[in-house]
């Protein structure tokens, strides 16, 4: 009875072992935008087909994915705040960090505008009319790239959030759609990157109201976790993954991605050994 238990025991964990060879998978730790966007749904049966490989994606704001990522939870990380992706790298906890893709964020409000910055190109001055008017404002509050991005943004206009905060100033604590649709339910202006606001459905009469300002500029980096610190890293799938969306043809791939005839990313990788 004892040899046949070991017996099985041994069978059922060669079956596995030839299972995930079968069928070898990465994960990803991303910022949600790439999610919401639909993005993933769009690439990663392509790039399944193309190499069988499976890519798993938990899609958090990025101060999370960047923490799952140094807890080795992660093969590769897919974010969009390329300060704390650089101090990931410097730490050890990546190899090489690469610029994949960017688009822009863009400030979005009601038709009835209470703020009146409707047609504006400066986000900082915009900024500042909304606290001095005191309209009402939805920040995700999640340590994500878009939060840290709208942070640095009143530190420019220098707005002192947390004093504000459950006054005009809200935080959701929440996604980037899940925001939208907060935001959308008590009037609020937000900051959301393009793709995410393009693929949301629940924009009742809203609309951008600031855009195009050069400090809304959104790069999206990508990094293998360093297997030197995370033994369980995948490390020669998660190089291929990276090296396929940096290639020509993975570049083209994102170029290609569009809804309503709108490009959400531009692809801007450039070749860096890992």
């Amino acid at each position: 009875m004892i040899r046949t238990t070991l017996f099985g025991a041994a069978l059922l964990s060669i079956i596995a072992s030839n299972a995930s060879a079968e069928d070898p998978s990465i994960l990803v730790q991303s910022t949600t935008s790439t999610q919401n966007s639909g993005f993933y749904d769009y690439i990663l049966p392509i790039y399944k087909n193309e190499t069988g490989v499976t890519v798993k994606v938990v899609a958090v704001g990025t101060g999370q994915a960047i923490k799952n990522a140094q807890n080795c939870d992660a093969d590769v990380l897919l974010v969009h705040a390329k300060a704390a992706e650089e101090k990931f790298v410097s730490d050890g906890f990546g190899t090489v960090r690469s610029d994949l893709m960017y688009n822009d964020f863009v400030i979005v409000g009601p038709a009835a505008d209470p703020a009146a910055i409707a047609g504006g190109k400066d986000v900082v001055a915009s900024f500042k009319t909304i606290a001095e008017k005191k309209a009402l404002f939805a920040s995700r509050g999640d340590e994500s790239g878009t939060n840290q991005a709208e942070l640095k943004l009143w530190d420019k206009a220098g707005i002192d959030t947390k004093a504000a905060s459950g006054d005009w100033y809200r935080a959701t604590g929440s996604g980037m759609g899940a925001t939208l649709n907060a935001s959308v339910g008590m009037g609020a202006y937000t900051i959301s990157d393009r793709a995410t606001w393009i693929s949301f459905r629940n924009k009742g009469d809203y609309q951008i109201t600031v855009e195009g300002d050069p400090v809304l500029f959104n790069q999206y980096g990508i990094i293998l976790v360093n297997p030197e610190k995370c033994p369980s890293v995948k490390a020669d799938l998660g190089k291929q993954f990276i090296d396929w969306l940096t290639s020509a043809h993975g570049q083209e791939l994102i170029a290609d991605f569009k809804l309503d005839g709108k490009q959400l990313f531009f692809p801007n990788a450039r070749a860096v050994p890992l």
